[in-house]
């Protein structure tokens, strides 16, 4: 069944093999050693909470103070990422707008501990728990980036129906991961979606044979590191400007990517996203009152990683959702100039971005 799926579509083994040589860059690894846990762990610089699980989540603050802001928003980051994500905001517009911005490492990420039950659900709940703590007002928007989008469908499957002081004031996500397994997705738009099979075999690996994978990601004999940039599968042009201006994933490093823990947190915040929810997110109601736009989507049309069918499927069975589509967007929207501030002016004031409405002659049946 695995080989099946492995050879079924030779773009599919392209992928594998790339996706793993985009490891292989970022590592170099020599072979993976256990560590025995005598070593410390580095101190904890960042200001932290304690959850009511026992856990501390790690935040930083960015923007106006808290006590003279307008709006606060928590900012919530991607695969191997980390709350110091660059999110690309003017000094004039955060004053202008009055924004405090909260970015925060999810559960196993950077300095905040790891969730050895993590799920859907528990993602929103830290979010609405971490705002409870900080008391940031009684209302918030979010925002999610890529994997950390899927903490945000459940935001707004569980935080508006909770009968807390906290609510939501608005979300978007900006280029939102997609769930193969969601079912209100059309079998013709995801059957011969190369994707589809690439997630569905790293799923296996991950969940199946963690030890394989740990060895196979740590291993210098996959492709060398020009892969990228003589073939970007996974990335436009835009998307490769913007990787030569970014620091990348810090959980990705070669010191990082070989301890177990690390491994670990990867390999499970991917089987939460990509394995089975406990709802379908394109049978939610619009948690906000009539006639009021205030969930967003940002995709990029050239976005190898995602497809903007899927996106498109999904603002058209949620009609209350705004869906954006940058022309010559790839996956990493948040890098481009000028990005995040519109995406910024669309939560907060309801402007409309003419350049990123779907090409009418572009869009599919």
């Amino acid at each position: 069944m695995l080989l099946g799926i492995l050879f079924s579509s030779k773009k599919v083994v392209i992928l594998l093999i790339d996706f793993l040589g985009i490891i292989s860059q970022a590592t170099r690894l020599p072979a993976p050693q256990e560590t025995d846990g005598s070593l410390e762990d580095p101190p904890v610089k960042s200001p932290r909470v304690k959850l009511s699980d026992g856990r501390h989540l790690a935040y930083r603050e960015r923007g106006v103070p808290k006590a003279k802001s307008n709006c606060k928003i928590i900012i919530v980051h991607g695969f191997g990422s980390s709350k110091e994500m660059n999110f690309q905001v003017s000094q004039e517009l955060t004053e202008k707008l009055g924004i405090y911005f909260l970015l925060y490492d999810r559960a196993g990420y950077g300095e905040s501990d790891p969730n050895p039950r993590r799920s859907v659900k528990s993602e929103a709940f830290d979010i609405q728990e971490l705002a409870d703590q900080l008391q940031i007002g009684p209302k918030f928007y979010v925002i999610g980036v890529s994997m950390g989008s899927y903490p945000i469908w459940s935001c707004l499957k569980y935080i508006p129906q909770r009968q807390t002081t906290q609510m939501l004031a608005g979300v978007a996500m900006v280029v939102p991961v997609i769930n193969y397994r969601w079912a209100s997705f059309p079998d013709s738009l995801t059957r011969e979606d190369y994707r589809r099979a690439l997630v569905r075999l790293l799923y296996w690996i991950a969940k199946y044979a963690p030890t394989l994978l740990h060895w196979w990601v740590t291993h210098k004999w996959f492709p060398s590191p020009s892969i990228m940039e003589r073939e970007p599968v996974f990335f436009n042009k835009r998307d490769i400007e913007a990787l030569k201006k970014t620091e990348g994933f810090p959980m990705l490093t070669k010191e990082r990517l070989r301890e177990r823990c690390v491994f670990n947190t990867l390999r499970n915040d991917f089987l939460v996203c990509y394995g089975d929810w406990d709802f379908d997110p394109m049978d939610l109601s619009n948690p906000f009152p009539p006639n009021e736009t205030s969930v967003h989507i940002w995709q990029g049309y050239e976005d190898k990683i995602v497809p903007f069918e899927l996106q498109r499927c999904i603002s058209r069975k949620l009609p209350w959702i705004q869906y954006h589509e940058v022309p010559d967007g790839g996956h990493l929207l948040v890098h481009y100039n000028g990005l995040c501030e519109a995406i910024l002016r669309a939560l907060l004031l309801g402007e409309e971005h003419h350049p990123y409405r779907p090409n009418a002659d572009k869009i599919v049946p």
